[in-house]
């Protein structure tokens, strides 16, 4: 099965797999996805892929389910809310980076045979860990602040796509900068460090065009 087929399978599993936790458990299934999605992301983007002729990062689908999750909570409960769930993903995120970092300075056993995988998944570059961090906490906040103005802009039911979509967009491309700058910038020539931010910014585009269903689904469960 070609790559692009299972990406978009995997784009809608993953959405309809926030849905299922918002449906069960409501606005507390909303704070722990954002909790497991930053730890998920942060191991699926060290796999690269082609993708639409493209080299990409996985990671970035689940990445986008976080950002329609603050933005389900900033639609249905408030700001302060999507703020709260900001903080918690980032912490976790934190959590993860250190006690996994602790866990490899312990010396394997003889009859080991994780301790490697782990080493390669979990050994962060410390400037890409600072990068991830960095674009987390800055763009899911631009993305809670900017949803906040356009629901007050544009308060109607018709522009929820206007909310969702343009909120996203904007602020996944504060995030990509970010991150590629602190991660990659100066580690690669200006030419691959462009397409780097190129390709990643259109995975994260598609994937934001992708849960504009999602988010006019969610807006019906759990009314207020």
């Amino acid at each position: 099965m070609p790559n692009e087929v299972i990406w978009i399978l995997f784009a809608l599993v993953n959405f309809a797999l926030l849905l299922a936790f918002y449906r069960m458990f409501g606005k507390m299934g909303l704070f722990v996805w954002i909790g497991m999605a930053t730890v998920i992301a942060n191991i699926q983007v060290l796999k690269t892929v082609e993708l639409f002729g493209l080299t990409a990062t996985l990671g970035n689908i689940i990445y986008g389910t976080a950002y329609l999750a603050t933005d389900i909570l900033n639609e249905k409960y408030g700001k302060t809310d999507a703020k709260r769930a900001v903080w918690i993903g980032f912490s976790t995120l934190i959590a993860m980076t250190v006690m996994m970092q602790i866990a490899l300075v312990f010396n394997p056993g003889a009859d080991d045979i994780a301790h490697e995988s782990l080493a390669t998944l979990f050994g962060i570059i410390p400037r890409v860990a600072l990068g991830s961090l960095a674009a987390y906490a800055v763009s899911q906040y631009f993305d809670v602040w900017i949803y906040d103005k356009l629901r007050k802009m544009f308060p109607s039911d018709k522009f929820l796509w206007l909310r969702n979509n343009g909120s996203t967009m904007i602020s996944q491309l504060l995030d990509t900068a970010v991150f590629c700058t602190i991660a990659f910038y100066g580690e690669y020539p200006t030419s691959v460090w462009i397409e780097i931010f190129f390709t990643t910014y259109v995975i994260k585009f598609i994937v934001a065009i992708i849960d504009t269903p999602f988010m006019y689904i969610a807006k019906h469960f759990h009314k207020k």
